[in-house]
């Protein structure tokens, strides 16, 4: 068994790396996770259509137990996705928008007085959920910002010396406008590099604007959320997130992603390049891109398509590079192109 252990998996990556999950017997019980998001994807692209890409990276960063910077022009179904994505799920949701006038204790709550008891009791804040969804995170202050920091990276908030936990599962989608910058702040790297994922959406081609068009006019104006069904619970969710997490990384793999990671470190036309946690993250999700597809260990190909949404929002380019007009993401590509992949 341990001689054939390597070669066919190889064999699996090189002959048809799209259907792994249907070509061998996986040693992980993948059947229900992959089927449960297939219906999820299916819920949501029959209302959301052509942004297939965008649904998919919300759900491996679920699995991955990751937060989702979400970057795009207004009108492009960031903010009403993330929330058709939330009503998948059988947990609670809770949405903030984000304004300069924002303050911290919005976001995380206070301690109001009780006359009768003479007590303060801590009222929670909107944070106090699973699926959080912040519009417009740039919009708000840092001291606002900084509201965000602990909760997003251990789970839990501490205010007035109490230690109040998250209940399971935590997960923070939030959106942003690259455009309009009068009266937005920018996200520091701190809070930036604890997002898992940046998904940069896009317009949708002619087709699928017309596809767009005739849903809307076939719904009339009716109001979609109803329509979506609850396919995840935290019971189930759990389960999932132990099964991704023995996804099979070989150390060939992960000398891969660190090969990655490191040579953004290096680079010439990059200021600040990928940390450990940058690693990290590439693995869990390429973990969870294998378990979605039904296959019990990771490829290249599911390092490949974490490395985009991983980096994007953790390198920083030089001054010069910068008003030459290139980008994180022609970087990243020049680095996995360049990259050997094992074999």
């Amino acid at each position: 068994m341990t001689a054939q252990h390597e070669d066919p998996q190889n064999d699996r990556e090189e002959s048809q790396p799209m259907n792994e999950g249907d070509d061998f017997q996986s040693r992980l019980p993948l059947h229900e996770l992959k089927e449960a998001v297939d219906q999820v994807k299916s819920e949501l692209n029959a209302i959301i259509i052509g942004q297939e890409s965008f649904i998919e990276q919300l759900i491996v960063a679920l699995l991955a137990n990751g937060h989702v910077l979400i970057e795009g022009v207004p009108g492009i179904a960031k903010t009403i996705t993330a929330k058709l994505f939330a009503r998948t799920l059988d947990t609670g949701y809770s949405r903030i928008q984000f304004t300069p006038d924002l303050m911290p204790s919005d976001v995380l709550g206070t301690s109001i007085l009780n006359r009768q008891s003479s007590q303060f009791e801590f009222r929670p804040g909107p944070v106090f959920s699973n699926i959080v969804l912040i519009d417009e995170i740039n919009r708000a202050p840092a001291k606002t910002q900084s509201a965000l920091f602990e909760v997003m990276e251990e789970r839990q908030i501490t205010l007035d010396g109490k230690r109040m936990s998250m209940d399971f599962p935590f997960m923070v989608l939030a959106t942003q406008n690259p455009i309009e910058q009068e009266g937005t702040y920018a996200l520091p790297e701190a809070q930036l590099d604890r997002f898992l994922f940046k998904i940069n959406v896009s317009y949708p081609s002619l087709e699928e604007e017309v596809l767009i068009l005739k849903s809307h006019h076939h719904r009339k104006g009716e109001d979609p959320l109803p329509k979506i069904r609850q396919i995840l619970n935290p019971e189930s969710l759990a389960t999932y997130r132990k099964l991704t997490a023995e996804v099979l990384l070989e150390e060939k793999i992960m000398r891969y992603i660190a090969e990655l990671v490191i040579k953004t470190r290096n680079h010439p036309h990059l200021f600040l390049g990928g940390s450990p946690r940058a690693s990290l993250a590439i693995m869990h999700a390429s973990q969870a891109f294998a378990a979605i597809a039904g296959r019990d260990f990771v490829t290249p190909d599911d390092v490949k398509k974490s490395a985009l949404p991983v980096l994007c929002h953790r390198l920083i380019l030089t001054p010069e590079r910068e008003m030459e007009g290139m980008t994180a993401e022609s970087v990243i590509d020049t680095v996995i192109q360049t990259t050997p992949v094992p074999r």
